[in-house]
């Protein structure tokens, strides 16, 4: 089958966050990419709290702007590829959060 042919471009079926997050590590493989998501995943992280403690629940609409609008730039600009958001939402937003907390422990490089 030829590499550019739509069946190689399939996601393949994973059965747990596990097997995906192998593939999502791939998916984020560019420093930059990374660090923009590093920075997304921040500002989401600081925005709710913001949000929580002043009860300033209009800052809530700010989450996915902060958070996929840096994710998004290193994809399109730096990692040249789709995000994984398009092709697996729910385990990509949990591998989000799993890489950023292994960037703050020093497992991923940052």
């Amino acid at each position: 089958m030829d590499s550019k042919s739509p069946a190689s471009k399939q996601l393949p079926k994973f059965q747990s966050f596990a097997e995906f997050y192998p593939y999502y590590l791939h998916e984020h493989s560019n420093l930059t990419c990374r660090r923009l998501h590093f920075v997304g995943t921040s500002l989401v992280i600081a925005l709710l709290i913001t949000s929580l403690v002043s009860r300033n629940w209009e800052l809530l609409w700010a989450l996915p702007v902060a958070g996929y609008g840096f994710a998004w730039a290193g994809h399109f600009f730096f990692e040249h590829n789709r995000p994984a958001t398009f092709k697996n939402p729910f385990y990509s937003l949990w591998g989000d959060f799993v890489m950023f907390k292994d960037m703050l422990l020093g497992n991923v490089a940052r």
